[in-house]
């Protein structure tokens, strides 16, 4: 049998999702937060599918979309914190599970695998979210953004996941949507797998990203777990 690390197999200690773009589909609330941030400036809405692609990349992206503005900006901070604000407010109206995504934990638990969520969204955000959805109680960790010493794409939260669900990291898989989610799992020593279904804008290449495979759509991860028997 392959060793666990190797590209497939033996990996059956668990399962750690990032959130928007590839657990769920965040993307409608983050928008309608960004359009009406928009609003109070008399600025008008951007269509849904600017939006969209930016989303993985959190509130600095949202407001470099909006306003063309950075963080080394005197007004980008109060952007953000209002953009986060209106966001807030309405998180989950729209937002879902990914088509299968709940099919595939559901699984997970039948098989014995425990997963969790690793997300830079801050926690004031994920956890109501994770509420709002249902899914408080059943993942066997949340690390948010603001729950280890550093955010992803540093590994910091990975490995403060795999420690929390009791599994090594090379028993483990990541996937994500993004390029820091690549870069995390593989600092900390997981498997990474891409979700193509998720929010993947023009011009990026996850076939360059490093990653041990990419999926198309959330119940082909149960493809790449090790036999139950070995």
């Amino acid at each position: 049998m392959p060793e666990p690390g190797g590209n497939g197999r033996p990996r059956r200690g668990g399962v750690l999702f990032d959130l928007d773009g590839t657990f769920a589909d965040t993307a409608p609330d983050m928008a309608l937060a960004l359009n009406r941030l928009l609003a109070t400036r008399g600025r008008a809405p951007l269509p849904f599918d600017r939006i969209r692609p930016q989303v993985s990349h959190g509130s600095r992206a949202m407001i470099q979309l909006g306003f063309g503005l950075g963080p080394e900006d005197a007004r980008y901070e109060s952007l953000r914190r209002q953009f986060l604000d209106l966001y807030a407010e309405d998180l989950a109206s729209a937002t879902v599970p990914f088509p299968g995504v709940l099919d595939l934990v559901t699984e997970l638990e039948g098989q014995g695998i425990p997963w969790g969520i690793v997300t830079n969204k801050p926690g004031w955000l994920t956890d109501p979210l994770m509420a709002a959805l249902g899914l408080a109680a059943r993942p066997a960790c949340v690390i948010s953004g603001d729950t280890a010493a550093r955010p992803k794409p540093h590994p910091d939260p990975l490995l403060l996941a795999c420690e929390r669900i009791g599994r090594a990291p090379a028993d483990c898989w990541y996937l994500g949507d993004a390029e820091r989610d690549v870069a995390a799992g593989r600092a900390a020593g997981t498997g990474t797998l891409v979700a193509l279904f998720g929010y993947l804008g023009t011009g990026e290449d996850p076939a360059t990203w490093g990653a041990d495979g990419m999926i198309g759509a959330p119940l082909d991860l149960l493809g790449w777990l090790g036999d139950a028997s070995g």
